[in-house]
């Protein structure tokens, strides 16, 4: 069904959602970028389906736009609820940027400042300093996780099977219990005890309780209505998701508890969409590229994308309150989450202005694997259609649309002919690299292909057999036969 340019694609198989959405001409139009965005659908369900994932909602980004969103398989295995773009899962600590940006508001505001002992926000901060000549907890130190402080407040909410997180008094009246790990400004030690005092050195700057300064300040002003500072009880039954757990050695997955992180919230207690972390990150490649303040000012924004923290090893760099990472030439910056039953990822590449969101309702999921391979497989094509001039790119040869589909021989996983660049590829699922698993093939003749090399030196023949109704049955390959299977 279409309805104007939103495409509501609900297959029987693999219960997916997908709409492709306003873009530049340039990059929207590009027929390469248009073929990236279908591996991108074709090897995302497939991911799915054989990593035994309850669901997935998945966006990529380019600027202002989201190029493709979508959803496959159940938010809810047992009610056979699909999961969506407006699927709510928990973010986890992908709350702790939002955290972080509001700290960021109350210090460009003048009411403190990152150098600022904790303590001058947080009189009640009795934690026990295992070395106090080595200096003061600040809030620098809070949000690159150099404080020293411990992981986590001293309470087992990462223990099943409820996962009882602590009230804000609990967490208070146990500091004194606690001690630091090590002098401030010595070593990384991720900690959500951390970003938690973050979210109340923020509160306490503000005058205003934590959850309404988020949601009038950050939320609200950037349209973010699908996104919450605790996870949404009012949702249970209906655009919540359900969390599973990972895999279990007899193969199942455990639906896990409603949980509320409570007094954590301000480090683990978010729960969004692929939308609104979509326009998430359009907000923040609009403010880096207009300056300026919105919600934030737009060199405040840059400061926290900077390193700020490199530890003695050089393996680990931060921000301020963002991951950051170099992967070959790209810097990327975002956040993971993982809490009981849910795992998701955001990455910005804000250079090339391309954003990839990942969400899933399971535990034992390599979110950062699925985002970065989403990334390598489409942003090339964003960054050729950026740069290009002259008139628009012809459309794809629709002739090729015969041989799309799956094919499988019944010894091992499937085959998949998909549209790549300016013809087609064979995409070898399941991987997890599905840009190593693309080779293209090359028309030679009717309805025979060869695959092309990483030289451009043409391989062994690929040939189609093709039906009445002009469609591929099946291929023949290294002498072996393919039927098509979907």
């Amino acid at each position: 069904m279409n309805v104007g340019r939103v495409v509501l694609a609900v297959g029987l198989a693999m219960m997916s959602v997908s709409l492709p959405a306003q873009s530049p001409p340039r990059v929207a139009e590009s027929p390469r970028v248009g073929a990236a965005l279908e591996v991108v659908r074709v090897w995302l369900d497939a991911a799915r389906d054989y990593g035994q994932l309850p669901a997935v909602s998945a966006a990529i980004v380019h600027d202002q736009d989201t190029l493709w969103i979508g959803g496959f398989g159940y938010a809810d295995l047992g009610r056979k609820v699909p999961a969506g773009p407006d699927t709510i899962y928990s973010i986890c600590s992908i709350s702790k940027l939002f955290t972080s940006i509001a700290v960021m508001q109350q210090r460009d505001a003048g009411r403190l400042r990152l150098d600022d002992p904790v303590r001058k926000h947080l009189p009640w901060l009795d934690i026990t300093q295992v070395a106090p000549e080595g200096g003061d907890i600040t809030v620098e130190g809070l949000l690159t996780h150099a404080s020293g402080l411990p992981r986590e407040s001293d309470h087992a909410y990462w223990t099943g099977p409820v996962f009882t997180f602590p009230s804000r008094e609990d967490i208070i009246a146990q500091l004194k219990n606690q001690k630091t790990l090590y002098p401030a400004e010595t070593y990384f030690q991720y900690s959500n005890l951390g970003l938690t005092l973050a979210g109340e050195v923020a509160a306490a700057a503000a005058g205003q309780p934590y959850a309404a300064l988020v949601r009038s300040q950050i939320l609200d002003p950037l349209g973010l209505a699908s996104t919450f500072p605790e996870m949404p009880a009012e949702h249970r039954g209906g655009r919540l998701a359900t969390g599973y757990g990972a895999i279990a050695r007899d193969g199942t997955r455990a639906a896990m508890p409603f949980f509320e992180a409570k007094g954590i919230a301000p480090a683990a207690g978010y729960a969004s969409t692929a939308a609104d972390l979509a326009r998430f990150a359009s907000w923040q490649f609009r403010l880096l590229a207009k300056g300026g303040t919105e919600v934030l000012n737009a060199n405040t924004l840059r400061e926290m994308h900077r390193v700020h923290w490199v530890d003695p090893d050089f393996k680990t760099t931060w921000g301020l309150g963002f991951s950051v990472a170099r992967v070959g030439d790209t810097t990327f910056v975002g956040h993971g989450g993982s809490c009981p039953g849910f795992r998701t990822q955001l990455e910005l590449d804000t250079r090339a202005r391309v954003a990839t969101v990942f969400m899933t309702n399971a535990q034992g999921v390599d979110t950062a694997a699925f985002s970065r391979a989403m990334y390598d497989l489409v942003a090339p094509a964003i960054k050729e259609a950026v740069k290009a001039e002259g008139p628009a790119p012809k459309p794809a040869d629709p002739s090729l649309s015969a041989y799309l589909g799956h094919y499988a021989t019944g010894f091992s996983g499937e085959v998949a002919i998909v549209r790549w660049e300016d013809g087609l590829a064979s995409l070898w699922l399941p991987t997890m690299d599905p840009k190593r698993a693309l080779s293209r093939l090359r028309k030679t003749g009717e309805h025979t292909f060869r695959r092309v090399r990483d030289d451009d030196a043409l391989g062994e023949d690929v040939v189609f057999e093709v039906g009445p109704d002009g469609k591929a049955t099946s291929l023949r390959w290294h002498s072996n036969h393919y039927r098509r299977v979907r």
